[in-house]
């Protein structure tokens, strides 16, 4: 019980913080579905879960592996982080969606798409697996495979929690902007506030 509610307070510490992937998850709800953004919300907890069980199996080893190759993970994420903000701002942009035609689901638009490729996305933040990393140094019962079992299913319900609860928030975002100038203005506030993190992390 002790590593499982020490996994929940790790996966809140890391999940919590609103930053790029919060705000894609928000930002993705509102111009689509609860059901969309549910599977990007799983994509982020699930990648947080991946980090966590990683750590408590390397330790020391995963992280020192790790931390060389983070400036060009993050690059890498910038990177893509610009290039979904741009999309994003693109597509709504030219949308045109006919009264009698449904408009084709692209990009991160669909349940499987979009846990996928926030997924993806989580994964190139190395930072969090080195957090994990060194919380799970820091546990007496690491190396016993039930202590290590608990901290990651904890670690994954509480980022499971929370992402679907920023999901649910910008499900209430795009039921509150249901015509299409709010979908506009949402997608294209989401897509620069992406934009910027990913300065900022390039920056950082």
């Amino acid at each position: 019980m002790t590593a499982f509610l020490a996994g929940l307070v790790a996966g809140y510490g890391v999940a919590v913080p609103v930053g790029a992937i919060a705000v894609l998850v928000v930002g993705l709800t509102a111009r689509t579905s609860f059901r969309v953004g549910a599977a990007a919300a799983l994509g982020v907890a699930t990648a947080d879960g991946l980090y966590a069980a990683v750590a408590t199996l390397g330790g020391t080893v995963v992280a020192g592996l790790v931390t060389p190759v983070a400036g060009p993970l993050r690059l890498v994420a910038a990177g893509v982080l610009l290039a979904l903000a741009v999309h994003g701002a693109w597509r709504a942009l030219r949308r045109r969606a006919p009264a009698t035609t449904a408009p084709a689901r692209r990009g991160l638009d669909t349940p499987s798409r979009a846990f996928l490729g926030v997924l993806a996305l989580t994964l190139l933040n190395p930072a969090t697996i080195v957090y994990f990393a060194a919380l799970v140094l820091g546990r007496s019962d690491a190396a016993e495979p039930l202590a290590a079992g608990l901290f990651v299913l904890g670690a994954f319900l509480a980022s499971a929690s929370w992402q679907l609860l920023v999901a649910a928030g910008g499900s209430l975002v795009g039921r509150a902007l249901t015509g299409p100038r709010g979908r506009l203005v949402t997608a294209l506030a989401s897509s620069t506030i992406i934009a910027v993190l990913a300065v900022v992390m390039l920056l950082g």
